[in-house]
């Protein structure tokens, strides 16, 4: 018996068929794969409540090292090296501020911090700095708020010694070229005159009175007499009295060599000398002007009302703040009391907000407000003030304490996202006298709050009988309904004309 034997004779296969093969092998697994991916069950592809996540705990925060050090001079300074891109940037902060102006001369400090950088330096006049700048993408800036100046810079590290030359001379050598101070006078007198364009604006200003009073150098406003009675003399003089280098904070942060920084700095600023007599700097105290009382300002025909109210709040020094902090969270927010009661269940707001506003030297404010219809002013107003007694009487839930809490230290990281925000909150701290870790301690004080700290000092800071509201509106429509909440006061906010005009 013979047996057959099949042979088959495979020919060799061309690149091009081996090729299409694969391909379709390829397909017929991804085929295979979401077949089993879509039978899976579909519990698996139900989205979790958001109860229900869990999320990793929150990294801890470090601060970056950094090189403190102290000019001849007094300048003190910060470098911070961040090498991520080829860029440096650098901020001064400077011992001064609007408060400290005399009060005929309010506006001076503004115009002194527009036309240091406007009005170019004695080698480089304004069109020159501002040619160079623009060619190298860098910038300088300067200006001078209620508290203090600054002066900040930002270049290409390719260019780190020619900006930052020309940096110190901005800060030292100002020319204050007359037409630049012509200028910046005349866009603070556009100011002025628009100044009473926005409600919310005039509320904010107004209220700011109020709390502070007219003449105070927190509330105080630009007018056009006290402009007229700015001369480039008085610039001078200022910028003389205060820009000074033992008044100095010089931070510096990016793509540095340490060696050389500290050699630039060393060559740019380690001679300057300031021999006149240093500035008093006592700073000016803040006190409240009205004890309490309803005002109002008209604006015809307005359909909502803009309603602040609230009393002085205290600064961060005072050793509630991390709990007066936690009840800022309880008050506000999507989760916050007068959002879920004012807005969502009454419906008389489409924001509102209650804000514990402190500084860091003088007094800040605490105060509540938003937007209503105008038929709806009074009834907004009784709800704020009865979620504030609320606070003050009745114990929060635990609930409204975790959820104050924890979005308070969960956002505790973003205060660190970059090295430049990690070395501005240190100058700051330096500069108003504050120990380097208090943002640790004020993260320790909020993770130690309790229900009990909560109304301790919703009793202690919330103070009724202390609250100043201000009414922005149409006044016509709701005069008769305010006068059942007390005596109401107009307040004027014309513009007064120069005596000259």
């Amino acid at each position: 018996m013979h047996v057959h034997r099949l042979q088959l004779k495979l020919k060799p296969m061309s690149k091009h068929k081996s090729k299409k093969i694969i391909k379709w092998l390829n397909l017929g697994i991804i085929a295979v794969l979401l077949l089993f991916l879509f039978r899976l069950p579909a519990t698996a592809q139900t989205p979790k409540h958001y109860t229900e996540l869990e999320f990793s705990p929150t990294p801890e925060v470090q601060l970056p090292e950094y090189d403190r050090y102290q000019l001849d001079n007094g300048m003190v300074v910060y470098l911070v090296e961040d090498h991520d891109l080829p860029l440096v940037e650098g901020k001064a902060l400077i011992r001064t501020g609007s408060r400290y102006e005399p009060a005929e001369l309010v506006g001076l400090a503004q115009l002194v911090g527009t036309v240091m950088r406007s009005g170019g330096t004695k080698s480089h006049p304004p069109e020159r700095l501002n040619t160079i700048l623009e060619q190298k993408a860098a910038s300088i800036e300067t200006q001078i708020g209620t508290t203090a100046a600054d002066a900040s810079f930002s270049t290409l590290t390719e260019d780190l010694e020619t900006v930052f030359k020309l940096y110190a001379e901005v800060i030292q050598e100002p020319a204050f070229a007359p037409e630049q101070i012509v200028l910046a006078k005349r866009q603070q007198e556009g100011a002025i005159a628009r100044r009473n364009d926005s409600p919310g604006d005039i509320a904010k200003r107004e209220f700011n009175k109020l709390i502070y009073g007219v003449n105070s150098p927190y509330a105080r406003t630009v007018e056009y007499q006290t402009l007229n009675n700015i001369s480039r003399e008085d610039i001078i003089s200022f910028y003389e009295q205060y820009i000074r280098p033992e008044n100095i904070i010089l931070g510096i942060v990016g793509d540095f060599e340490p060696t050389a920084m500290k050699a630039l700095i060393e060559e740019t600023f380690a001679d300057w000398q300031v021999n006149s007599t240093p500035p008093e700097l006592t700073v000016p105290p803040a006190t409240q002007k009205y004890e309490s009382g309803i005002f109002t300002i008209d604006r015809p025909n307005l359909t909502q009302s803009n309603i602040l109210l609230g009393h002085l709040g205290g600064t961060f020094r005072n050793p509630d703040y991390p709990q007066l902090s936690v009840l800022n969270g309880v008050m506000n927010g999507f989760a916050g009391r007068l959002f879920n009661e004012i807005r969502s269940r009454q419906g008389l707001a489409y924001s509102v907000y209650g804000v514990w506003n402190p500084n860091y030297d003088y007094q800040g404010r605490f105060f509540a407000g938003g937007q209503t219809r105008t038929d709806t002013t009074v009834p907004f107003i009784q709800s704020i003030l009865t979620e504030f007694e609320k606070l003050r009487t009745n114990p929060i839930t635990e609930e409204e304490l975790a959820n104050a809490r924890e979005s308070i230290l969960n956002s505790f990281v973003f205060n660190f996202q970059s090295p430049s925000q990690t070395l501005s909150r240190l100058m700051r701290y330096e500069y108003y006298d504050y120990p380097e870790d208090f943002i640790f301690q004020y993260q320790q004080g909020v993770q130690e709050t309790t229900v009990e700290d909560i109304q301790r000092v919703a009793r202690e800071y919330l103070k009724p009988e202390k609250i100043v509201t201000l009414i922005v509106g149409d006044t016509k429509e709701i005069s008769s309904a305010l006068s059942h909440l007390g005596e109401v006061k107009t307040v004027d906010i014309s513009i007064p004309q120069p005596s000259n005009s």
